[in-house]
């Protein structure tokens, strides 16, 4: 019997990787995955069978790790964490209509809001909900019912896919349901390219970024604060954005 890791493979700077995620690639014969993330894993994975696949290939991509573990110990990568918006739901769900038998173990990773999170300072600090742009999977008036609903909480909120050349006009969609629900000097904060090549972070507020979105792209995370979240700041430097946990209702400090 063979052996399938689901390997989160982080945000992308190497130093993020897990060491459980290095010995699983380390042990792996096979190493499937979407050129993007392998390409940040490379260094790690020479000597291994590599089978490159492209976006939109998930099930195919899913399908083939399963028929591989049957009989080897394969490793299939996926950015951020597996189980965030990655592949572990999709190769769960081959293993159990497939009826494969190999042993699975999914690796956790540091997923994108919370890579995003450590280079705004602390705006996730409490409750908060993640949800995706995305309506490729799902409807947008599905995702229109959840953003609603999430930005009633008063919570900060993640927002993963916000903005692509396909699909240019949701952010701005979902700005518009949040400003029903938040006021116009709400900090939203917005990293691109977190850990890597082409970092770049930026605070602003909700009327500035409703104004003007085109610094959001797919390789952007949008933070979005919720009601108690300040912007911090150092004199007139911007440090990042601030969600308090409660402290502040105990203690003196």
């Amino acid at each position: 019997m063979g052996m399938l890791y689901i390997v989160s493979t982080g945000p992308g700077a190497i130093e993020y990787l897990t060491p459980r995620a290095r010995a699983a690639l380390e042990e792996s014969e096979y190493i499937i995955g979407n050129s993007f993330y392998l390409e940040h894993v490379r260094t790690l994975i020479d000597g291994k069978e590599i089978i490159f696949s492209s976006m939109g290939a998930e099930v195919q991509r899913a399908q083939r790790a399963a028929e591989l573990s049957r009989d080897h110990i394969v490793s299939m990568v996926s950015g951020g964490d597996a189980g965030v918006y990655g592949m572990a739901s999709i190769v769960l769900e081959v293993f159990e209509n497939g009826g494969y038998d190999s042993m699975v173990e999914v690796i956790p990773g540091v997923t994108a809001a919370t890579m995003a999170a450590s280079r705004l300072g602390s705006p996730l600090s409490g409750d908060y909900v993640t949800l995706s742009l995305s309506d490729l999977l799902t409807p947008w008036d599905v995702i229109e019912k959840r953003l609603n609903l999430a930005f009633q909480m008063e919570i900060p909120v993640a927002l993963y896919n916000p903005r692509s050349r396909t699909r240019p006009y949701n952010l701005k969609k979902a700005l518009s349901i949040l400003s029903r629900y938040r006021s116009k000097d709400t900090p939203i904060g917005i990293v691109k390219n977190a850990s890597r090549t082409g970092e770049e972070v930026f605070v602003t507020t909700l009327a500035e970024l409703g104004e003007n979105d085109e610094l959001v792209d797919m390789h952007s995370i949008v933070l979005i604060g919720g009601i108690e979240s300040r912007v911090w700041k150092n004199g007139d430097d911007i440090r990042g954005i601030i969600t308090p946990r409660g402290y502040h209702r105990k203690y003196v400090y």
